[in-house]
């Protein structure tokens, strides 16, 4: 059957979100993925959908999809690439489409080479010996973790002494909190730096609930830690960042955001929370969500190739 491939439009995004929930139920055992996710995506600010999206057909049914994008400015770009068990031509051929797409990218941007990113579910409908023999490797996996939480069972919990907590509905506390993101991942693997706009394009700004944004301010260290989580999706409440700053380790300052996060969804009437967390990192954030009750739900390896310009 031959196969038909065409960039993606806004208008697609229900196609799309289909697609992705019949992956994810072969990967994970159910659809977690919602239309606004979908939308998201599409409409990101790095993402130009005449030349980096790809919608792969054979007749009228979709089998593929593949999204582009550029956080850097400079080598490293990163894709999504989703397609049906058992499609290997239209896997071949979205990889073939997207490498040569991200080489363009990253030489528009000066670079002479491109460091490709891309997250695959650990089992993932894909046959990663495609991509293996295209020169991909594994380089990092992250784990999504989630909780069950109530009303009933989940209390506002007891700050530490000395720290306080504030929502970010002022515009001043919008950028600090964009700068608190920005100092405590600095050091984490794969962070690109972000201007303050595409910081919030990144987390659509306009649609962000900025109440379940929150910094927390430690007596005599000041502003130290940021909490940013959203209600948006589907299937959760999703901790989309918890940071602290090195000065402000070591005081239960995390598991503190972290809890309070479970108490504020709680009140919202949601029954799980997730996050997702590099199973690598140096500051011991794997040990802490498991000491506050969180198990695994499911794990992504982070491929890499780089590719000459």
């Amino acid at each position: 059957m031959s196969l038909f491939i065409r960039p993606a439009t806004l208008d697609d995004a229900p196609a799309i979100c289909e697609l992705l929930n019949a992956i994810d139920t072969v990967e994970i055992g159910r659809p977690e993925t919602g239309l606004n996710e979908v939308e998201a995506d599409l409409r990101h600010s790095e993402v130009r959908l005449a030349r980096d999206s790809w919608l792969a057909y054979e007749s009228d049914r979709l089998v593929g999809y593949g999204l582009l994008w550029d956080d850097s400015g400079a080598e490293r770009i990163d894709m999504d690439h989703y397609v049906l068990p058992d499609r290997h031509d239209a896997a071949v051929r979205l990889f073939e489409l997207m490498e040569a797409r991200a080489v363009e990218r990253a030489g528009e941007n000066g670079a002479g080479r491109t460091v490709v990113h891309m997250q695959l579910h650990t089992e993932p409908t894909l046959d990663t010996a495609i991509i293996e023999s295209r020169g991909w490797g594994r380089v990092r996996r992250y784990q999504v973790m989630v909780r069950e939480v109530s009303r009933e069972a989940t209390p506002v919990p007891v700050a530490p002494p000395g720290v306080t907590l504030r929502d970010c509905v002022a515009e001043a506390d919008r950028r600090l909190a964009y700068e608190l993101c920005e100092r405590t991942f600095a050091d984490h693997f794969d962070h690109q730096p972000r201007t303050y706009q595409q910081w919030l394009d990144d987390r659509e700004g306009d649609r962000l609930d900025w109440s379940l944004v929150r910094i927390a301010t430690v007596e005599g260290l000041g502003d130290a830690g940021v909490l940013v989580s959203r209600n948006d999706r589907v299937s959760k409440g999703w901790i989309s960042m918890i940071g602290v700053l090195k000065e402000a380790r070591g005081r239960g300052l995390g598991g503190y955001l972290l809890r309070h996060s479970f108490a504020s969804f709680a009140a919202l009437g949601r029954e799980t929370v997730g996050l997702g967390v590099d199973t690598a990192n140096a500051t011991g954030a794997l040990k802490l969500y498991e000491d506050n009750g969180m198990r695994v739900h499911f794990a992504v390896d982070t491929w890499e190739v780089t590719l000459p310009v």
